[in-house]
């Protein structure tokens, strides 16, 4: 029984890995032009072919509208973080004078899921002036361009409680 819905799952698992590649695509090209999509469908088919048993392991039962919602909150949130940091740390590089305090400072996340943590770890580290050094359980250790604080409570609402308390929303 239960090898013949594994069986059954392939075919959507298939289709999910050829929708998911074909919409990213569609955004890389951002065009609708007749050819590029046959193309895309074309290319998205083949990765899918050889790559969706690798690529997800849920099929369409993975994908929930809470969390598209919370992904789109996720994105706009992240994109807003990123356009400060790169005004800060401009502030920063056109001001030489400006004493800077770089340093690594720790703080522990309250997330579980590994992949949360990876995307907790990769926001901080796209977010100019902040590093992701290591990860060790739940502690994460940053290198920080203007240290502002080493206390691991304030570390961690400066710099990933905004990603964090959406994250949680996402993957708990």
């Amino acid at each position: 029984m239960e090898k013949q819905q594994q069986l059954a799952s392939k075919p959507i698992r298939f289709l999910y890995s050829w929708l998911v590649f074909f919409i990213v695509w569609l955004g890389f090209t951002t065009t609708l032009q007749i050819p590029e999509v046959l193309t895309g469908l074309f290319v998205s088919f083949l990765l899918a072919f050889f790559y969706y048993d690798t690529f997800t392991g849920w099929g369409f039962k993975g994908i929930k509208l809470s969390n598209i919602w919370w992904s789109i909150v996720y994105v706009l949130n992240f994109i807003w973080l990123m356009i400060k940091a790169n005004f800060n740390v401009a502030r920063i590089v056109l001001t030489p004078k400006m004493p800077i305090n770089p340093g690594i400072v720790e703080f522990e996340s309250k997330l579980t899921n590994p992949y949360a943590k990876m995307v907790l770890a990769n926001s901080i580290t796209l977010t100019p002036g902040t590093f992701t050094v290591d990860i060790i359980g739940n502690r994460f250790y940053i290198h920080w361009l203007d240290v502002t604080t080493v206390e691991p409570e304030q570390v961690y609402k400066e710099i990933a409680e905004p990603f964090e308390k959406i994250l949680l929303k996402m993957f708990n």
